[in-house]
């Protein structure tokens, strides 16, 4: 779990940094982060833990001892393998109530997270005025290192503030209510408010009080510039914005998109039918009326046919006029299915991203089955405990299982192949491999038994023969 969660941080370390986070913030995502990355950490410890049990039985001759007493493996696999159904029991229902909302929780707090990043409201040779009181500019730089900047602080009425230096550093204060700028070599000018003129008895303006606009100017070498922070703090979203993706989502919650997707789909591409019909030139020149005659006798009929019109009888810049409409319809008629195409297509990839999470919810409850029948008899043949060999073997494993996972995530994503093949590709392949070293710890035999496979292929081959030789 250390190590997923190391990964996740490497991934959004960009988006962490700097951005004076509180504790309870940083501690608050990694416990959603914790809640769903278990769908990858719990596997590893079944397969772990199975391997260093039997590697523990068989190292101590614990297991050759139980099968001399006229136990089988199986048998002596029962108890195990009741914990890891209940196991995996508790497992789906995790998977399927609690990873959804934990999802929801971390995607909503680092969206909100991203948007707070100080340094993305500062572009260079731009002036920013997302501070409050502020407009800042710079002439280059990137992430928090910056040259040329120049800082207009009109928080006070009284007195209009700029501050330029040559280069400088921004960062916020561990409380996250502060930004400061460290700044090299530069001044701070400040303009006081202009003073109100004072007048004499006779009317004229006071010469030692004559209107004007002090100021005085400051240079520096190294300065720390702070500004508040209290109208860019942390916002959180709404979650809503989030509740309709595919991993937020149960499998009845799922269910219900399904249905709700497929009739909207169905209700527009009806609308795109009707609408392409009534387009056509056949539809729009035949009209049909009801009319009643005699004894109540109803026949439909034609209300009006329009005169046909014969191509070669027309002259030529009525044939140009027909072509050139005749094209531009066509063309229009081809724009409106190439969209018609791209909105099914988009729907048929929200529909597989649904069938994704809910085929995922069920494999990971069977990959758990297949990995402590996989480590268990791996165990029983290794012959190995502790902490050395199955850690070696255990990460070696999951890392077939977490590629074989990946690739059949991107085969579903990409619509390669259906979601149900790409979210149990991984288990598919997994149990062949898990049945042949059950079978191979259940009867101490060698994993490659050349007679044996030559004994199978035989009895198969025999029985093709007998099939074949019945039809």
């Amino acid at each position: 779990m250390f190590m997923l969660i190391m990964q996740f941080f490497w991934k959004y370390l960009d988006d962490l940094m700097g951005k004076g986070l509180s504790t309870l913030v940083i501690l608050e995502l990694l416990f959603y982060i914790s809640a769903s990355l278990i769908p990858l950490a719990l596997p590893l410890a079944i397969l772990l833990s199975s391997i260093m049990t039997f590697g523990n039985l068989a190292e101590n001759n614990e297991l050759t001892a139980l099968k001399a007493s006229g136990l089988s493996l199986y048998r002596i696999m029962k108890p195990l393998t009741i914990v890891v159904f209940i196991i995996a029991f508790f497992t789906f229902y995790f998977a399927n109530y609690v990873i959804p909302v934990a999802n929801l929780k971390w995607h909503s707090l680092i969206y909100d997270i991203q948007n707070t990043k100080i340094s993305s409201i500062i572009t260079p040779g731009v002036y920013s005025n997302e501070l409050d009181g502020y407009s800042i500019k710079v002439d280059k730089g990137t992430d928090d290192a910056f040259s040329g900047i120049l800082i207009h602080d009109h928080t006070s009425p009284e007195v209009l503030k700029t501050i330029r230096a040559e280069k400088g550093r921004i960062y916020k204060s561990e409380n996250g209510k502060y930004l400061f700028f460290e700044l090299n070599g530069g001044y701070v000018t400040e303009e006081l408010a202009t003073q109100s003129p004072s007048f004499l008895p006779d009317g004229q303006i006071h010469p030692s009080k004559n209107s004007s606009r002090p100021s005085r100017r400051t240079s520096f070498e190294q300065a720390t510039y702070k500004i508040d922070l209290s109208g860019f703090s942390l916002n959180r979203s709404q979650e809503d914005l989030f509740k309709d993706k595919h991993e937020m989502l149960n499998v009845f919650q799922i269910y219900h998109e399904l249905d709700s997707v497929k009739k909207n789909a169905k209700g527009i591409q009806d609308n795109f039918l009707v609408s392409i019909k009534s387009d056509h030139a056949y539809f729009e020149s035949i009209h049909y009326k009801e009319i009643e005659q005699d004894d109540k006798n109803i026949q439909t009929n034609l209300d009006s046919v329009p005169k046909l019109i014969e191509f070669n009888k027309l002259s030529n810049e009525e044939r140009l006029a027909a072509i050139y409409h005749t094209q531009s319809k066509l063309r229009r008629i081809n724009q409106n299915l190439t969209g018609q195409a791209d909105y099914l297509k988009g729907i048929n990839m929200d529909l597989d991203g649904y069938w994704i999470e809910f085929h995922r919810k069920f494999a990971l409850t069977y990959a758990i089955i297949v990995l402590f029948f996989l480590g268990a008899p791996l165990g029983a043949i290794v012959k190995k405990g502790g902490f050395g060999a199955p850690v070696v073997i255990a990460s070696l494993l999951f890392m077939v299982y977490f590629v074989l996972i990946s690739v059949g995530d991107s085969l579903a994503s990409s619509g390669v192949v259906s979601p149900f093949v790409g979210m149990w590709f991984a288990s598919v392949v997994l149990t062949p491999v898990a049945f042949i070293l059950m079978r191979s710890a259940a009867n101490d035999s060698p994993v490659v038994d050349k007679e044996a496979w030559l004994k199978i292929f035989k009895r198969f081959k025999r029985k093709n023969a007998r099939s074949l030789s019945h039809k």
